[in-house]
């Protein structure tokens, strides 16, 4: 029980970690916000998000992805015995992704591929879980 509750807090820490450092400090680095936007107040972004480079808008999308499937793969490498540390912690962020593309508008196929690659991952990293918690039964 303890050992999926650490498996739990760990991987959505993982997960966390992974989408800061691909939407931040790499997505940031190589595709600068406009001097216009303040990225710690919604209504900046909202309002300045049509001046958001591409580039960093792809970027969000591979750290939503990457997050969520290393997350889940964190979890289950934890577990060992359980798949349910994964399913929360991928439907968390999945559900983070959400909410991201419902508070701030976006172009479309942003996010169409946001959402679509959000759920992707959740079952990509099911499959990777899967391997750790059910190898180990084995």
């Amino acid at each position: 029980m303890l050992k999926n509750i650490l498996a739990t807090i760990v991987g959505f820490v993982v997960a966390s970690a992974t989408v800061y450092l691909i939407e931040t400090l790499l997505g940031h680095t190589f595709y600068p916000l406009p001097d216009t936007i303040d990225p710690n107040n919604m209504e900046s972004l909202k309002a300045n998000l049509h001046l958001v480079p591409n580039g960093a808008k792809v970027f969000v999308v591979i750290a939503h992805f990457s997050g969520i499937l290393l997350g889940m793969l964190a979890a289950g490498i934890i577990s060992k015995t359980s798949m349910i540390p994964a399913y929360i912690v991928g439907g968390l962020m999945v559900i983070a992704t959400a909410a991201t593309i419902i508070m701030l508008p976006k172009a479309l196929w942003f996010s169409v591929s946001d959402g679509l690659l959000a759920i992707a991952a959740f079952f990509f990293g099911k499959s990777l879980a899967a391997r750790h918690v059910f190898g180990a039964l084995v």
